[in-house]
């Protein structure tokens, strides 16, 4: 049986390689865009994803240890989302950059979603932390779509 220690230190290694995932993925895209506005946006959001990072680690119990802050999942649903951004950026096609980054984001909902239902062995301070998270990454998830559907 997993400790509370152990628990926590699964969810948060989980949620920080998700975050690594999401800021190599805004830094590629902004890198590659050509639209200023995007680039600002991509910027804005991967650095989102290195404070997230940063409150996460202090997170992490001290006996546990954390993933690289390069370590990605690289492979799996959020690298094949970044992947379809590429591609998108290849093409140039606003749209489709836009519904891969969705789909990216998508996927990150799902992580913190599953790290909230399976939160109550999770101190107090780790699940607030989460659904903080949780709920700016929402608000990013809605405006890449709003965005997209005015592509």
């Amino acid at each position: 049986m997993e400790t509370t220690i152990e628990k926590t230190a699964e969810v948060l290694n989980d949620l920080i390689i998700i975050n690594n995932d999401r800021y190599k993925g805004y830094e590629k895209a902004r890198e590659e865009v050509k639209d200023p506005d995007l680039k600002d946006f991509f910027s804005t959001y991967g650095n989102q994803s290195k404070a997230n990072n940063i409150e996460l680690r202090a997170l992490m119990p001290a006996s546990e240890e954390t993933p690289r802050l390069d370590e990605t999942t690289l492979s799996g649903k959020l690298h094949r989302a970044w992947m379809d951004v590429k591609n998108a950026l290849d093409e140039g096609d606003r749209k489709k950059i836009l519904s891969s980054c969705e789909y990216g984001e998508d996927v990150a909902k799902s992580a913190y979603e599953g790290a909230l239902e399976d939160s109550s062995e999770l101190p107090a301070g780790v699940v607030e932390t989460i659904k903080k998270q949780y709920k700016d990454i929402l608000i990013v998830h809605n405006q890449v779509k709003t965005l997209r559907d005015s592509a």
